[in-house]
């Protein structure tokens, strides 16, 4: 079984890749075990931060691994939140992930339905010792609804209305939602290319 790491400490994410990847032959490994890791995500694209993600655990695990940068782009508020999805309520832990639904909510509280589209923006990026970082970039379309709703999924899944659909990307089943989003497509892009060009 060929390692893989993920460099991310969030759970969602990696249990998404385990549930992709897994079945591939991968032993998907995050970066709980690697103490004093410290990623400094100073890019100002997805794909910047990705690849300062991926490189870091590479080097420090000496085994390929990728990356995502992901987040939030609404088309009201010029792109934000954007790269700072994760922090755009400024809070950190468990309560961080409600705190950003709640502030982007009343931030488009007075915008028309027309108004409110939006997409989920994921960069993957794979790195392997000694070559070249390469990147995998899709998106998931929708637009933002009126309050929470849907158990599954993590972030902004139960604010987020699936183009073509009623529900939102919390209320899809885990295998919906990998077949139609961001990080889905990205990762799928990226296994066929691992088929073709394997570490």
């Amino acid at each position: 079984m060929k390692i893989l790491r993920v460099a991310t400490g969030n759970k969602g994410k990696l249990r998404e890749f385990r549930e992709i990847l897994g079945p591939l032959g991968y032993e998907v490994l995050g970066i709980e075990d690697l103490p004093d890791l410290n990623i400094i995500e100073d890019g100002d694209t997805f794909e910047a931060n990705a690849i300062i993600k991926a490189q870091t655990v590479m080097e420090r695990a000496g085994v390929p691994a990728i990356a995502d940068d992901s987040g939030i782009v609404v088309d009201a508020l010029d792109g934000a939140p954007g790269i700072y999805s994760a922090r755009y309520a400024g809070i950190d832990g468990p309560e961080q992930d409600a705190a950003n639904n709640t502030k982007l909510l009343k931030v488009l509280d007075s915008t028309p339905d027309s108004q409110r589209s939006a997409r989920f923006v994921c960069a993957l990026a794979y790195c392997v010792p000694n070559k070249e970082p390469v990147i995998f970039q899709d998106t998931f379309e929708g637009s933002i609804g009126y309050a929470e709703r849907g158990e599954n999924g993590f972030g902004y899944d139960s604010i987020f209305l699936v183009q073509d659909d009623t529900r939102t990307s919390a209320e899809l089943s885990p295998d919906e939602k990998n077949a139609i989003s961001h990080r889905g497509k990205a990762v799928r892009s990226f296994i066929e290319f691992i088929k073709k060009n394997p570490a």
